[in-house]
């Protein structure tokens, strides 16, 4: 575990985020990617195939989401790094949640920068305040993290609204097959039943879009022609704020994801 050093502590945050970004823009390529080729799939008949195929892009946004909470939080730690400096035992509550939830995720992640960071912030707190966090003891670490973490199987009405909304943002004209207890008629009508607040009033997601419950994936941002014009936008992203101006543009984000 790497002795606690606040330059070293400072730098990682910054490292953390360029990284975060970098891979958000990444596997938001890739799930493009993967739903031009789900796409494909449903105009040649291969239903089944193309439903294995989107479970993956399910689990894939909801772990972009959790990218995202992580570049928010070492963001807020950069702007309150005097608190972090401080010599307590614990956090001081203003950075507590954004230390837990980093010391919890990082693990989930392939980042070795947010991995240095996580060893250092534990040495700092030391091992009976570590352990309590990945114990996740009276509930330190935040609950939209733990959501993003857990690993369930997509529901098979998400499965088929995201066939739904993949094939009318293509072009592809297919009918949904049985869900659940009852039968749905085409794409359309399956987009139509979704409730209105996962389709008109969640903000998209780099990737995909939020549900409007938390921890559920809204049904994907499709391109509706093949000359999009190349890289998607990352709406979570803003432009480099004056210091004064830091908290605001933190808790704006902050709000608007609980909103997911």
């Amino acid at each position: 575990m790497a002795p606690w050093n606040s330059t070293k502590a400072k730098v990682q945050l910054r490292l953390s985020v360029q990284r975060l970004r970098t891979l958000q823009e990444k596997k938001g390529a890739q799930a493009k990617a993967a739903r031009r080729d789900i796409a494909t799939l449903l105009e040649r008949g291969k239903v089944e195939t193309a439903r294995i195929k989107v479970e993956s892009i399910i689990n894939e946004d909801i772990h972009l989401e959790l990218l995202e909470l992580l570049e928010l939080y070492c963001e807020l730690l950069i702007a309150r790094f005097g608190l972090v400096e401080q010599n307590t035992r614990e956090p001081d509550p203003a950075v507590g949640e954004g230390i837990c939830s980093i010391i919890y995720a990082a693990p989930r992640t392939e980042l070795k920068e947010l991995h240095v960071l996580r060893d250092l912030l534990m040495h700092k707190y030391g091992r009976e305040f570590s352990v309590a966090v990945m114990e996740n003891r009276d509930g330190c670490v935040s609950e939209r993290v733990m959501k993003k973490i857990a690993t369930n199987m997509p529901s098979a009405e998400l499965v088929e609204g995201y066939l739904a909304e993949i094939a009318r943002g293509y072009g592809v004209q297919w009918n949904t097959g049985p869900v659940g207890d009852g039968q749905h008629g085409d794409a359309q009508g399956l987009v139509e039943g979704t409730p209105e607040a996962a389709r008109d009033t969640v903000t998209p997601l780099k990737a995909g879009k939020l549900a409007a419950e938390e921890g559920t994936p809204k049904l994907p941002d499709i391109p509706p022609t093949e000359d999009d014009g190349g890289k998607e936008g990352k709406e979570g992203t803003v432009p480099k704020p004056s210091p004064e101006d830091d908290f605001a543009v933190l808790a704006k984000r902050f709000e608007a994801l609980k909103k997911r």
